[in-house]
């Protein structure tokens, strides 16, 4: 094989055998060089995973998520958005959740000094809600199957003051919304299969309303993420005889890559296998299948760790940081729940500052969810930051 090194060569480097077979072998020394410098070759390398594109499973749902950290290079040229001013009273008559208002069914508030629930005004499930017709078995029409679901959605109102969040309030206010939750779960525990405990934070996550406040749901039905959740951890279950996060727990606290925060009773990690740049998982030390199976000890240490990543989450950009957080534990009813350990999901959606965010669109919706910041390199910014909030640093 006879080839010249000229300008086409020189623009796509040749291979070893191109060069070697070329007559201006001995003649153009200088070319040569140009050439040899160019060589289609493979480096070895190791896998490094801050480097190199890979996939990680995430190993309670049983979905990979694609990690592709050397796009962190490339240049933004997106949207920066402007972020609206923060500057709330204490009370705000216009709103329907502060103590006092009329909300907008009609119903007044009490005049609440910590924590209020109520129906929401506007569940979007029922609690009386006639059976759907059974669809067939067989032919066509068992493709459009629908089963009905009653339900009860309550609002749940962290505070009287319109002004807060739960990052800028004291342990001892956090420790009433955590008792909070224990009674809810523990009351629509005894009606319904699944209690879903959750806050919607932020315009960017959707909240309709900035006083702090979340949600409760009890369905009678198991949802999708948490059907997940319970066959991979009853099939680990089977195999290991250990609960997955309980040896998930050890294993992250023992190589502490990923640890954001941790005290005696909780720690809280960016998972392995997170999707959202700053998302994290909280998760009791020992086995613990459910809210209401905490000990005093555990709530207040919960109510003092929560603190701390609220705080740490919105010194981030310095300013308040968007989520959706919500928690998962066993579901209720006669199936075993040994297998379950209670856990907390933080999916905040902010990537590079307090305006630009990770969208989930094209390929994340069509194939799998992807990520540039590792979970490491998320971990390691918030371990940094400070415990104290930075409206007081």
């Amino acid at each position: 094989m006879m080839v010249s090194l000229n300008a086409d060569i020189i623009g796509h480097p040749p291979t070893i055998r191109q060069i070697i077979c070329c007559p201006l072998f001995a003649q153009n020394k200088t070319t040569l060089r140009r050439a040899a410098s160019r060589v289609r070759c493979t480096p070895m390398t190791t896998f490094e995973p801050t480097r190199h594109p890979h996939r990680r499973l995430n190993s309670l749902t049983g979905e990979w998520v694609q990690v592709s950290p050397h796009r962190l290079q490339r240049p933004w040229l997106g949207a920066v958005e402007t972020l609206p001013p923060d500057h709330r009273p204490a009370h705000d008559p216009r709103c329907y959740l502060c103590p006092g208002n009329e909300r907008a069914g009609g119903a007044r508030n009490p005049a609440y000094a910590d924590t209020f629930v109520f129906t929401n005004d506007f569940a979007a499930v029922l609690p009386d809600v006639p059976p759907a017709p059974d669809a067939p078995q067989h032919g066509p029409e068992q493709l459009l199957r629908a089963v009905a679901v009653p339900g009860t959605a309550r609002v749940l109102c962290f505070s009287s003051r319109h002004d807060l969040t739960l990052a800028e309030m004291d342990d001892v206010g956090i420790l009433k919304v955590v008792e909070m939750w224990v009674e809810q779960t523990l009351d629509l525990g005894r009606r319904y299969r699944w209690v879903q405990l959750f806050e919607n934070k932020g315009e960017m996550m959707g909240s309709s309303n900035p006083h702090p406040h979340g949600q409760v749901w009890g369905i009678d039905a198991l949802p999708n993420e948490p059907r997940k959740e319970d066959e991979r951890q009853q099939a680990y279950w089977q195999r290991e005889g250990r609960p997955l996060l309980v040896d998930y727990a050890r294993l992250e606290a023992e190589r502490g890559e990923r640890v954001v925060l941790e005290n005696d009773d909780w720690l809280i990690v960016v998972p392995f296998w997170a999707i959202w740049p700053f998302e994290t998982l909280l998760l009791p030390r020992r086995h613990v299948s459910r809210l209401p199976d905490l000990t005093g000890g555990e709530r207040r240490s919960l109510a003092a760790i929560l603190k701390r990543l609220l705080t740490r989450y919105d010194n981030l950009f310095s300013a308040p940081f968007p989520y959706s957080m919500g928690w998962h534990g066993a579901p209720f009813g006669s199936e075993p729940a040994a297998h379950w350990q209670l856990h907390a999901h933080f999916l905040p959606p902010l990537l590079r500052s307090a305006t630009i965010r990770k969208f989930m669109v094209g390929y994340e919706l069509l194939g799998e969810p992807q990520r540039d910041l590792t979970a490491e390199q998320a971990a390691e910014r918030l371990r940094a930051l400070s415990d104290t909030h930075y409206q007081h640093l």
